[in-house]
């Protein structure tokens, strides 16, 4: 009866392991691009804003002096809406969807504005 109940244990124990395990192993996402001007002008300073759809909070990163933008570390379970603004212009948001299969999703921004 012990080693049964040791051996039932063992199962449970194994099979809650392994879930966690899977659970641990599915890979974040990466979205990266260019926020980018009149002429595929690059803009600088220019700022990505990041809004998750679990709980709207809003990460946000200003684009490097070539115009790009890493966010690292996405959720693959969870939608997201990402949009760009340059001085008071916005680019129009883009969604970023759970069912995107891709590791790296690359989304460029064209913002009509002077730099």
């Amino acid at each position: 009866m012990r080693k049964l109940l040791a051996a039932s244990c063992l199962a449970v124990f194994l099979l809650v392991s392994a879930g966690a395990m899977m659970a641990q192993t599915r890979a974040l996402k990466v979205l990266e691009g260019k926020v980018l001007g009149n002429g595929e002008a690059p803009l600088a300073s220019a700022i990505v804003y990041l809004q998750s759809s679990k709980d709207n909070s809003i990460r946000s990163f200003i684009a490097t002096d070539d115009g790009s933008y890493r966010f690292g570390q996405i959720s693959p379970d969870i939608d997201y809406q990402v949009w760009s603004q340059y001085k008071n212009t916005k680019s129009g948001a883009k969604t970023v969807s759970s069912f995107d299969s891709r590791k790296t999703i690359v989304i460029d921004f064209h913002i009509k504005a002077d730099k």
